[in-house]
């Protein structure tokens, strides 16, 4: 067996931000729209009037202030309220696909590696943009990644922790000598933005990952993947039912189970406890506990979810240096976000430093790898 490492990562941010206050502003009109052109139905309670949004509750709910995006213009127009994206040319770069080269062309710089030393190429992601041919497929072309293969995999928001226990095992066992992990989230494009409940959680990023075989003698910035460990189990609580069935049912693309569905309250009762649970089990595989992990990269879904996880880790509150949160900034942003908080929040650690990345999401499905600082 090979002993593997993480030699590198990248980011690609999305070029438009959207404050908490740019989004409530446009909400609040979509809902005294809706609520205007609804008045009589309404009055009889054949439908519920919307209630407005505001930054108070956004910050209170999730923690979030910010997020990046691709269209901008598009989500806060009252009357769209959606990204508007323009079709490509099958001969033209996937918009995916262009996130991911860009962030994938950073982690290779970022590990020292080039595209002729890569065998693999697994997208990793909550959405694909097509079924066929694999996104994965692309970027490997795109990239110049002339030999091995590529595929898209989607465990939501644990995409990205599965590919690399997926990119891990194949360096492990000598299938692969290296591996590119990339996580193409365009999270605005399923997020119901109509909805108070939700329409603040998401942003668009892409983060990419070289795994590779740890070398004699490893660069300062290397980490050595010491585990990983994967779990599910299966619930209904976050969803999306928008698939290649959905016209043969004549579904509206804009129904409302057609995009991103939480029972929020559940999930956070039921997640929390099991993500815990499992970063406590897998560290005691490797004869670690909590205390002596330096730092925990969480998924970035809702900042209370990480308090709780960090106090039932740790036995009190973990500090942002212990647990650093990118969700104020980036909002939810499905399976890349622990893999942001690695990439913002990693070089300051010193060589033997111990460390834990995990996100969890629908499925329910958890994924953690346990890593060492070389």
């Amino acid at each position: 067996m090979q002993r593997v490492s993480i030699s590198g990562s990248g980011l690609f941010t999305a070029p438009c931000i959207i404050s908490n206050e740019e989004l409530v502003a446009s909400y609040n009109a979509h809902a005294r729209q809706f609520n205007a052109a609804n008045a009589q139905r309404i009055a009889t309670g054949e439908v519920a009037a919307r209630e407005e949004s505001s930054v108070d509750f956004i910050e209170k709910a999730s923690g979030i202030t910010r997020r990046y995006v691709i269209d901008k213009e598009g989500v806060l127009d009252p009357q769209r309220m959606r990204p508007r994206f323009v079709p490509r040319r099958n001969d033209e770069l996937s918009l995916q696909a262009e996130i991911a080269v860009d962030a994938g062309r950073q982690a290779l710089a970022a590990a020292g590696r080039d595209a002729a030393e890569i065998d693999a190429v697994i997208c990793a992601a909550s959405n694909m943009q097509r079924p066929y041919p694999a996104m994965a497929v692309e970027i490997q072309n795109a990239l110049g990644i002339g030999q091995g293969y590529a595929f898209d995999m989607n465990v939501a928001c644990s995409s990205a922790t599965f590919a690399l226990d997926i990119a891990f095992n194949a360096v492990r066992c000598g299938s692969a000598r290296s591996v590119l992990v990339v996580d193409p989230e365009i999270c605005s494009a399923h997020l119901a933005w109509q909805d108070r409940d939700c329409h603040f959680i998401f942003g668009d990023v892409c983060t990419a990952i070289v795994v590779e075989r740890l070398p004699p003698e490893p660069a300062a910035n290397a980490w050595e993947i010491l585990g990983s460990r994967l779990a599910t189990s299966f619930s209904n609580n976050i969803r999306n039912n928008a698939g290649f069935m959905s016209r043969c049912e004549d579904r509206d693309p804009g129904d409302r189970d057609q995009l991103f569905v939480q029972e929020g309250r559940k999930v956070f009762k039921e997640v929390c406890p099991l993500a815990a649970e499992h970063i406590t089990r897998h560290l005691a595989t490797l004869d670690l506990k909590p205390s002596q992990v330096r730092r925990f990269w969480l998924h970035q879904a809702n900042l209370a979810m990480n308090q709780l996880i960090g106090r039932r880790l740790l036995g009190r509150e973990a500090t942002a240096d212990e647990a650093p949160v990118i969700l104020d900034e980036f909002a939810n942003t499905a399976s890349a976000g622990s893999i942001i908080s690695f990439h913002r929040h990693s070089a300051d650690l010193a060589g033997g430093d111990l460390g834990v990345i995990c996100s969890f999401g629908a499925g329910y499905s958890i994924g953690s790898l346990v890593i060492r600082k070389c």
